[in-house]
Protein backbone atom coordinates (compact mmCIF):
# COMPACT_ATOMS: atom_id res chain seq x y z
CA UNK A 1 0.00 0.00 0.00
CA UNK A 2 1.37 3.42 -0.72
CA UNK A 3 2.34 5.32 2.54
CA UNK A 4 -0.04 7.83 2.04
CA UNK A 5 -3.15 5.49 1.38
CA UNK A 6 -1.39 3.41 4.90
CA UNK A 7 -1.64 6.87 6.81
CA UNK A 8 -5.34 7.46 5.82
CA UNK A 9 -5.81 4.28 7.69
CA UNK A 10 -4.39 5.22 10.26
CA UNK A 11 -5.73 8.38 11.01
CA UNK A 12 -9.10 6.67 10.61
CA UNK A 13 -8.06 4.39 13.17
CA UNK A 14 -6.80 7.17 15.77
CA UNK A 15 -9.55 9.83 14.89
CA UNK A 16 -12.40 9.45 13.35
CA UNK A 17 -13.51 13.41 14.23
CA UNK A 18 -10.33 14.63 12.33
CA UNK A 19 -10.27 11.76 9.96
CA UNK A 20 -13.31 13.86 8.07
CA UNK A 21 -12.21 17.35 7.68
CA UNK A 22 -8.95 16.10 6.97
CA UNK A 23 -10.05 13.73 4.10
CA UNK A 24 -12.24 17.01 2.56
CA UNK A 25 -9.15 18.89 2.58
CA UNK A 26 -7.66 19.56 -1.36
CA UNK A 27 -4.81 17.57 -2.40
CA UNK A 28 -1.35 18.79 -1.29
CA UNK A 29 -3.32 20.60 2.32
CA UNK A 30 -4.50 16.91 3.08
CA UNK A 31 -1.02 15.17 3.00
CA UNK A 32 0.33 18.45 4.82
CA UNK A 33 -2.42 18.11 7.52
CA UNK A 34 -2.50 14.53 7.61
CA UNK A 35 1.52 14.66 8.47
CA UNK A 36 1.42 17.15 11.38
CA UNK A 37 -1.69 15.36 12.69
CA UNK A 38 -0.02 11.94 13.07
CA UNK A 39 3.06 13.59 14.12
CA UNK A 40 1.94 15.10 16.86
CA UNK A 41 -0.89 11.91 17.92
CA UNK A 42 2.58 10.06 17.67
CA UNK A 43 4.11 11.93 20.69
CA UNK A 44 0.88 12.36 22.60
CA UNK A 45 0.39 8.49 22.47
CA UNK A 46 3.80 8.07 24.31
CA UNK A 47 2.99 11.45 26.97
CA UNK A 48 -0.59 9.27 28.09
CA UNK A 49 1.28 5.32 27.43
CA UNK A 50 -0.29 3.79 30.19
CA UNK A 51 2.72 1.62 30.79
CA UNK A 52 5.54 4.13 30.31
CA UNK A 53 7.21 5.84 33.58
CA UNK A 54 7.23 9.76 33.51
CA UNK A 55 11.19 9.71 32.78
CA UNK A 56 11.26 7.17 30.22
CA UNK A 57 8.27 9.15 28.30
CA UNK A 58 10.34 12.57 29.12
CA UNK A 59 13.54 10.28 27.44
CA UNK A 60 11.36 8.97 24.78
CA UNK A 61 9.71 12.57 23.82
CA UNK A 62 13.22 14.52 23.98
CA UNK A 63 14.90 12.03 21.89
CA UNK A 64 12.23 12.43 18.96
CA UNK A 65 12.53 16.00 19.55
CA UNK A 66 16.17 16.30 18.74
CA UNK A 67 15.93 13.72 16.17
CA UNK A 68 13.05 16.05 14.24
CA UNK A 69 15.63 19.04 14.75
CA UNK A 70 18.40 17.26 12.97
CA UNK A 71 16.46 16.41 9.62
CA UNK A 72 17.56 17.92 6.51
CA UNK A 73 16.29 16.09 3.48
CA UNK A 74 13.97 13.88 4.80
CA UNK A 75 14.92 11.44 7.60
CA UNK A 76 17.08 8.00 7.10
CA UNK A 77 15.48 4.80 7.61
CA UNK A 78 16.66 4.62 11.33
CA UNK A 79 16.39 7.57 12.03
CA UNK A 80 14.12 7.55 14.84
CA UNK A 81 15.20 4.14 16.41
CA UNK A 82 17.89 4.84 19.21
CA UNK A 83 14.72 6.25 20.65
CA UNK A 84 12.40 3.68 20.27
CA UNK A 85 14.63 0.21 20.24
CA UNK A 86 13.72 -0.18 23.93
CA UNK A 87 10.26 -0.06 24.17
CA UNK A 88 8.85 -0.49 20.63
CA UNK A 89 7.00 -3.43 21.76
CA UNK A 90 5.04 -1.41 23.79
CA UNK A 91 4.17 1.58 21.72
CA UNK A 92 1.46 2.07 19.23
CA UNK A 93 1.86 1.86 15.59
CA UNK A 94 1.32 5.70 14.72
CA UNK A 95 4.31 6.72 17.00
CA UNK A 96 6.56 3.55 16.21
CA UNK A 97 6.06 5.14 12.49
CA UNK A 98 6.22 8.84 13.34
CA UNK A 99 9.25 8.83 10.59
CA UNK A 100 7.06 8.48 7.72
CA UNK A 101 4.46 10.54 9.03
CA UNK A 102 7.17 13.36 8.87
CA UNK A 103 7.85 12.74 5.45
CA UNK A 104 4.58 13.01 4.55
CA UNK A 105 3.79 15.96 3.93
CA UNK A 106 5.15 18.16 0.82
CA UNK A 107 8.72 19.20 1.24
CA UNK A 108 8.20 23.33 0.87
CA UNK A 109 6.17 22.76 4.10
CA UNK A 110 7.19 19.46 6.00
CA UNK A 111 9.77 21.73 7.87
CA UNK A 112 7.26 23.74 9.95
CA UNK A 113 5.62 20.52 11.30
CA UNK A 114 8.87 18.97 12.28
CA UNK A 115 9.71 21.90 14.21
CA UNK A 116 5.97 21.97 15.68
CA UNK A 117 6.39 18.46 16.90
CA UNK A 118 9.84 18.77 18.06
CA UNK A 119 8.65 21.89 20.16
CA UNK A 120 5.69 19.95 21.82
CA UNK A 121 7.64 17.02 22.58
CA UNK A 122 10.19 19.10 24.40
CA UNK A 123 6.91 20.91 26.60
CA UNK A 124 5.35 17.13 26.90
CA UNK A 125 8.46 15.97 28.45
CA UNK A 126 8.64 18.87 30.69
CA UNK A 127 5.42 17.83 32.06
CA UNK A 128 6.00 14.35 32.25
CA UNK A 129 9.04 15.32 34.34
CA UNK A 130 6.67 17.95 36.53
CA UNK A 131 4.12 14.93 36.89
CA UNK A 132 1.68 17.56 35.16
CA UNK A 133 1.23 19.62 38.37
CA UNK A 134 -1.05 22.25 37.27
CA UNK A 135 -1.57 25.04 40.30
CA UNK A 136 -2.76 28.04 39.06
CA UNK A 137 -4.87 29.36 35.79
CA UNK A 138 -0.87 30.22 34.53
CA UNK A 139 -0.20 26.50 34.31
CA UNK A 140 -3.38 25.77 32.52
CA UNK A 141 -2.40 28.28 30.48
CA UNK A 142 1.11 26.85 30.03
CA UNK A 143 -0.24 23.34 29.08
CA UNK A 144 -3.16 23.88 26.82
CA UNK A 145 -0.80 26.76 24.92
CA UNK A 146 1.85 23.90 24.60
CA UNK A 147 0.10 21.09 23.43
CA UNK A 148 -2.95 23.02 21.83
CA UNK A 149 -2.73 25.96 21.31
CA UNK A 150 0.85 25.99 19.86
CA UNK A 151 -1.29 23.84 17.33
CA UNK A 152 -3.51 26.46 16.25
CA UNK A 153 -0.59 28.61 15.16
CA UNK A 154 0.93 25.71 13.20
CA UNK A 155 -2.52 24.99 11.20
CA UNK A 156 -2.77 28.91 10.61
CA UNK A 157 0.93 28.91 9.12
CA UNK A 158 -0.26 26.02 6.53
CA UNK A 159 -3.49 28.20 5.71
CA UNK A 160 -0.88 30.32 4.58
CA UNK A 161 1.44 28.13 2.67
CA UNK A 162 -1.35 26.79 0.83
CA UNK A 163 -3.31 29.84 -0.44
CA UNK A 164 -2.55 32.71 1.28
CA UNK A 165 -5.59 32.89 4.05
CA UNK A 166 -4.29 35.21 7.23
CA UNK A 167 -5.39 34.80 10.31
CA UNK A 168 -5.13 36.26 13.76
CA UNK A 169 -2.87 34.52 15.95
CA UNK A 170 -3.75 35.58 19.53
CA UNK A 171 -7.60 33.78 18.06
CA UNK A 172 -5.44 30.58 16.95
CA UNK A 173 -3.47 29.31 20.23
CA UNK A 174 -7.28 30.40 22.13
CA UNK A 175 -9.42 27.67 19.45
CA UNK A 176 -6.27 25.39 20.50
CA UNK A 177 -7.02 26.26 24.24
CA UNK A 178 -10.46 25.52 23.65
CA UNK A 179 -10.62 22.29 22.22
CA UNK A 180 -8.13 21.23 24.86
CA UNK A 181 -10.01 22.36 27.59
CA UNK A 182 -12.72 20.76 26.61
CA UNK A 183 -10.81 17.29 26.29
CA UNK A 184 -9.91 17.72 30.07
CA UNK A 185 -13.60 18.30 31.13
CA UNK A 186 -14.50 15.17 28.86
CA UNK A 187 -11.18 12.75 30.64
CA UNK A 188 -11.04 14.63 33.94
CA UNK A 189 -12.56 11.34 35.82
CA UNK A 190 -9.97 8.87 33.55
CA UNK A 191 -7.17 11.39 34.30
CA UNK A 192 -8.25 11.13 37.88
CA UNK A 193 -7.94 7.22 37.93
CA UNK A 194 -4.18 7.32 36.64
CA UNK A 195 -3.27 10.20 39.19
CA UNK A 196 -3.23 13.31 36.61
CA UNK A 197 -5.58 16.89 37.41
CA UNK A 198 -5.55 18.84 35.21
CA UNK A 199 -7.60 21.51 36.98
CA UNK A 200 -5.63 24.30 38.82
CA UNK A 201 -5.79 24.30 42.64
CA UNK A 202 -9.90 25.09 43.83
CA UNK A 203 -11.12 24.94 40.60
CA UNK A 204 -14.14 23.13 39.98
CA UNK A 205 -15.96 21.95 36.51
CA UNK A 206 -17.86 24.83 36.14
CA UNK A 207 -14.86 26.91 36.17
CA UNK A 208 -13.21 24.95 33.50
CA UNK A 209 -16.72 25.35 31.78
CA UNK A 210 -15.95 28.67 32.05
CA UNK A 211 -12.50 29.11 30.49
CA UNK A 212 -12.86 26.24 27.56
CA UNK A 213 -15.99 28.87 26.80
CA UNK A 214 -13.86 32.09 26.97
CA UNK A 215 -11.00 30.52 24.63
CA UNK A 216 -14.04 29.09 22.28
CA UNK A 217 -15.32 32.41 21.60
CA UNK A 218 -11.62 33.26 20.39
CA UNK A 219 -12.52 30.54 18.33
CA UNK A 220 -15.45 31.98 17.10
CA UNK A 221 -13.93 34.98 16.36
CA UNK A 222 -10.99 32.78 14.81
CA UNK A 223 -14.14 31.17 12.05
CA UNK A 224 -16.06 34.33 11.58
CA UNK A 225 -12.94 36.02 9.96
CA UNK A 226 -11.89 33.16 7.66
CA UNK A 227 -12.53 33.30 3.95
CA UNK A 228 -14.43 30.75 2.08
CA UNK A 229 -12.53 27.91 1.73
CA UNK A 230 -10.59 24.76 3.24
CA UNK A 231 -8.91 26.22 6.65
CA UNK A 232 -12.57 27.63 7.28
CA UNK A 233 -14.22 24.17 6.18
CA UNK A 234 -11.50 22.21 8.30
CA UNK A 235 -11.91 24.50 11.25
CA UNK A 236 -15.80 24.53 11.40
CA UNK A 237 -16.18 20.56 12.14
CA UNK A 238 -14.14 20.66 15.23
CA UNK A 239 -15.08 23.81 16.72
CA UNK A 240 -19.02 22.27 16.34
CA UNK A 241 -17.79 19.34 18.14
CA UNK A 242 -15.72 21.26 20.80
CA UNK A 243 -19.45 23.53 21.56
CA UNK A 244 -21.63 20.06 21.31
CA UNK A 245 -19.23 17.95 24.22
CA UNK A 246 -19.88 21.04 26.46
CA UNK A 247 -23.35 20.99 26.20
CA UNK A 248 -23.54 17.09 26.96
CA UNK A 249 -21.16 17.55 29.73
CA UNK A 250 -23.54 20.29 31.04
CA UNK A 251 -26.82 17.81 30.75
CA UNK A 252 -24.84 15.40 32.56
CA UNK A 253 -23.22 12.89 29.99
CA UNK A 254 -20.07 11.35 30.11
CA UNK A 255 -19.54 12.45 26.44
CA UNK A 256 -20.88 12.82 22.64
CA UNK A 257 -22.90 9.74 21.67
CA UNK A 258 -21.96 8.17 18.40
CA UNK A 259 -25.24 9.31 17.23
CA UNK A 260 -24.71 12.77 18.35
CA UNK A 261 -21.44 12.81 16.87
CA UNK A 262 -22.76 12.22 13.22
CA UNK A 263 -25.97 14.02 13.54
CA UNK A 264 -23.57 17.41 14.40
CA UNK A 265 -21.37 16.47 11.04
CA UNK A 266 -23.99 15.46 8.84
CA UNK A 267 -24.56 19.08 8.43
CA UNK A 268 -20.91 19.77 6.74
CA UNK A 269 -21.04 16.13 4.98
CA UNK A 270 -24.17 17.30 3.11
CA UNK A 271 -23.23 20.60 2.40
CA UNK A 272 -19.83 18.78 0.91
CA UNK A 273 -21.89 16.67 -1.31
Amino acid sequence: MDLYGDALNILKETSRTFYIPIIKLPLGLQEAVASAYLCLRAIDEIEDHPELDNFTKAKLLRTISLTLQAGGDGFAIDAFYKGFHSHEHLLPEVSVRIREWAILAPATIAPRIWDATAAMADRMAYWAQNDWKIRTESDLDRYTFGVAGAVGLMLSDLWAWYDGTQTNRIHAIGFGRGLQAVNIIRNHTEDLVRGVNFFPEGWSAEDLHHYARRNLTLADAYISALPAGPALDFCQIPLTLAYGTLDALANGKSKLSRSDVLALLEQFTNTSK
